[in-house]
């Protein structure tokens, strides 16, 4: 055991004289590197001192408390009766309804059981739809299928809260 010991004590030792001789291209480069003029650096800028600042505002109206608006007492309120459609906020939006009509193309149908119509949005993937489907940005509901027209039935806003019905289409385009 203390054999190996020495063998393994005196191998380490060599190798580390060994080490230690080849140091000649390394010195070499060091001092051709401490030798080669060094780059100036630029001096720190100089800070501008701070300058306080007093606020003589003090006897101005405060912006964080609100200045009451009197509303004239006769004022004549207009009602505007609802004619009962909206949109449903409460459906799931189906894909297509994320493009508007005129970035849709109706280029076929399909039949398998139903008329299915062949509709390809504007970065190029083309989705499959029948009677019932959605569409377009105006909660437009299809309610036709032939072989050159969809019919939709589109909810509008009107302007002053209301929403109108709008009878759309859209008409097959020829693929070259």
């Amino acid at each position: 055991m203390r054999y190996i010991l020495k063998i393994i004590l005196l191998s380490v030792v060599m190798l580390l004289t060994a080490c230690q001789q080849d140091k000649d291209d390394l010195n070499a480069f060091v001092s051709g590197l401490k030798a080669q003029q060094k780059s100036d650096i630029p001096p720190l800028p100089v800070i501008k001192a701070y300058e306080k600042f007093d606020y003589a505002a003090a006897d101005l109206r405060d912006p964080f408390i609100l200045t009451v608006v009197e509303m004239p007492l006769e004022q004549e309120v207009i009602l505007i009766p609802d004619n009962g459609i909206s949109p449903d906020i409460h459906r799931l939006k189906e894909a297509l309804e994320s493009y508007g009509l005129s970035e849709l193309q109706f280029v076929g149908t399909l039949e398998q059981e139903s008329r299915w119509a062949l509709v390809r949005s504007s970065d190029g993937v083309i989705h499959r739809v029948k009677v019932g489907n959605y569409m377009g940005q105006n909660n437009g509901k299809i309610l036709t299928i032939s072989e050159s027209t969809i019919t939709m039935k589109e909810i509008v806003p009107e302007g002053d809260g209301r929403y109108i019905e709008r009878d759309s289409s859209l008409s097959v385009v020829e693929v070259n």
